[in-house]
């Protein structure tokens, strides 16, 4: 049986959360999507606060990711304890709140999804995350494991589906905000991309009204970014995967606007 994973790309600000809450239930159903994971960790433009990832849950989505803005917001901390369905980057401390790696039960046994943290630029104060993997992934039996890897290199992501590549199901970058058009499966049968791209403002920078964004290169003084207004889009992947093997047999980029 081929069971059908749909990796939706950074949520930034409200628009990208009234996008989801009007378009996620009917993108799910044009894609005959089984399982939905969103990346929520800019939900409040940096940061997400308990009840904006809800408002992601609540959309549709059946587990969110996050990233380096995990501990923008002071209150998700008791929240990632509570929440079986939100993970944060694994390779932070393990005395950290949250669990970098849920498993989710389906009709075909169970989903493990994992979230991981590139080092390059965005925190040097986590721990490896090719290493957590093997950590995980040592101990892990599922068929089905799809990673969250919010990195910034391009060099970063794609080494790690190398090194991923036939443990897991699906590896896809998140963080930059900008789809890339490399969607493949690897030779021992991982699907990755290499980002999702967001789901936010249409006319934006990376979600950002583009006024703040040019006055930043430009030299203004700096100040708290402010989420671009509708029109939407959401971008992500849709990965179909072998129940039996766990092995990715298509891997596709997707864009509704």
């Amino acid at each position: 049986m081929v069971y059908r994973v749909l990796a939706v790309g950074d949520t930034v600000g409200a628009t990208g959360l009234d996008y989801l809450d009007k378009n996620l239930r009917r993108i799910k159903r044009e894609l005959g999507a089984d399982f939905i994971v969103v990346n929520g960790e800019n939900a409040n433009v940096v940061g997400a606060t308990p009840k904006q990832l809800d408002t992601i849950l609540a959309a549709g989505a059946d587990a969110v990711t996050l990233g380096n803005h995990t501990w923008t917001r002071w209150e998700l901390q008791p929240y990632l304890d509570e929440s079986a369905a939100v993970v944060r980057p694994a390779n932070y401390a393990p005395q950290c709140p949250g669990r970098g790696a849920a498993a989710f039960r389906t009709p075909f046994g169970k989903l493990v999804v994992i979230n991981l943290m590139g080092r390059f630029t965005l925190d040097s104060n986590t721990d490896s995350p090719f290493l957590v993997a093997d950590a995980l992934l040592e101990r892990e039996e599922a068929k089905m494991i799809v990673v969250d890897f919010h990195a910034e290199a391009t060099s970063e992501k794609l080494a790690m589906a190398y090194f991923l590549d036939g443990r897991v199901s699906a590896v896809w970058g998140t963080h930059t905000h900008v789809q890339t058009s490399d969607a493949r499966i690897f030779p021992r049968g991982t699907g990755y991309i290499t980002d999702l791209g967001m789901t936010g403002a249409f006319e934006s920078v990376l979600g950002i009204k583009p006024d703040q964004s040019v006055g930043k290169f430009l030299g203004d003084v700096p100040r708290r970014y402010e989420c671009a207004p509708g029109p939407g889009k959401l971008e992500g992947a849709i990965f179909e995967i072998d129940t039996e093997t766990g092995a990715c047999l298509r891997a596709e980029a997707v864009r509704y606007t």
